[in-house]
C-alpha cells in the first residue's frame, strides 16, 4: 500500500493490480511468493488514495462470474469517487486453473465466453436492467444498481491475439498489452483493422503498455536482466533508458505506459526508484 500511497502523492497517474493467485514460471511452476487478491487490494486502495485512477490488470473472466464483478466495479467505483478502471481478460495462466480446480476451456470456447461477459458487463454497469441469453450466460431482467460514478466506468481489455483484438475493438474503451515499441505498432495496426471493419474510431481506445523495468548502472547486469526475462519485453538501465523506451512507446501510439513494481527496488529504494523514472519522462508528459 506505500506504493500505491506515494503514486498518489507524487503524481502518477494510475495504480494497477494484477489478478494472480500465486506465480508463474515459464517452465509452469508456483514460486511460494505471498500474493494478494486483487478485488480485495483495489477495494483498500480505494480507501486509502485520493487521486490516481485504479485498475485491475487484469481480471481473469474464468475466476468469478461477471455479474459479480459488474457488483464489485460499481461498488469499488463509489468508494473510489469514480477512479476504477476495469480491466479485464480471457484468463490464461495453468497453474491457477489447475491447483484451485477452475476450468480452463481451450482457447476458441474460452474467448466466446470472455466476449459474452463483456455483453454482460456493459449491459449491467451501462443500462437499467439487462437481458442476455448466451452459451455460457444466461440473465434474465437483471439489475446492477447503483450504478457508478464513472459514466461509462471505462472497461479496459487486456490481450494481443487478432481474435482478441476484435474483442477490444467492439468492446473496450482502452486496450493493454505487453510490449516494445515495435511490436505495440504491429498490433496497433491490427487493432486499427479491427475497428476499421465494423466502422469504430480507433483514437477512441485508449492504449496502455508495459515492460518488465531494471534501474541499474551496470550494462552487464542491464544485459543480462533483458535476457533472462525474454520473451517477456523488459527495460534494463539507467531512467535515461526507460525515458527512451516511454518515448518510443507515445510515438507509437500509447497513451500510458505502466511501471511493474516487482522488479523494481524493496522498500524505500523503490520509492527512491518510481521518483526517477518519474522525473526522466517528466519532458514527456502533456497532462
Amino acid at each position: 500500500m506505500a506504493t500505491a500511497r506515494h503514486a498518489d502523492d507524487t503524481g502518477w497517474g494510475g495504480v494497477y493490480f494484477a489478478d494472480h493467485f500465486m506465480m508463474n514460471t515459464p517452465d509452469g511452476t508456483s514460486p511460494e511468493v505471498e500474493t494478494l487478491e486483487c478485488t480485495a487490494v483495489l477495494a483498500v486502495m480505494a480507501a486509502t488514495t485520493t487521486r490516481v485512477r485504479l485498475g485491475s490488470l487484469v481480471l481473469g473472466n474464468t475466476y468469478r462470474h461477471p455479474a459479480v464483478v459488474a457488483k464489485w466495479a460499481a461498488t469499488v467505483d463509489h468508494v473510489s469517487r469514480g477512479r476504477l478502471v476495469l480491466g479485464i481478460g480471457a484468463g490464461w495462466q495453468e497453474n491457477e486453473h489447475h491447483q484451485y480446480g477452475i476450468a480452463k476451456p481451450a482457447p476458441r470456447e474460452l474467448v466466446d465466453r470472455f466476449e459474452e461477459a463483456c455483453e454482460v458487463l456493459t449491459g449491467l454497469l451501462r443500462r437499467p436492467r439487462t437481458t442476455f441469453q448466451g452459451q455460457h450466460y444466461v440473465l434474465q431482467d437483471a439489475e446492477c444498481e447503483p450504478k457508478p460514478i464513472s459514466d461509462p466506468l471505462p472497461i479496459l481489455i487486456g490481450g494481443k491475439g487478432d481474435r482478441m483484438l476484435g474483442v477490444v475493438a467492439r468492446h473496450a474503451d482502452e486496450w493493454n498489452m505487453w510490449a516494445s515499441p515495435e511490436r505495440l505498432r504491429e498490433r496497433g495496426a491490427v487493432l486499427d483493422a479491427r475497428c476499421e471493419s465494423i466502422g469504430r474510431d480507433p483514437t477512441t481506445i485508449h492504449r496502455s503498455v508495459q515492460a518488465l523495468v531494471h534501474l541499474t548502472d551496470d550494462a552487464g547486469a542491464a544485459a543480462a536482466f533483458v535476457r533472462n526475462v525474454e520473451p517477456r519485453p523488459a527495460v534494463a538501465g539507467s531512467p535515461e533508458r526507460f525515458a527512451e523506451y516511454v518515448a518510443g512507446c507515445l510515438e507509437e501510439g500509447a497513451d500510458e505506459v505502466i511501471v511493474p513494481d516487482f522488479t523494481l527496488a524493496q522498500g524505500t529504494k523503490r520509492l527512491d526508484q518510481m521518483d526517477q523514472l518519474r522525473e526522466s519522462v517528466a519532458h514527456l508528459i502533456t497532462h
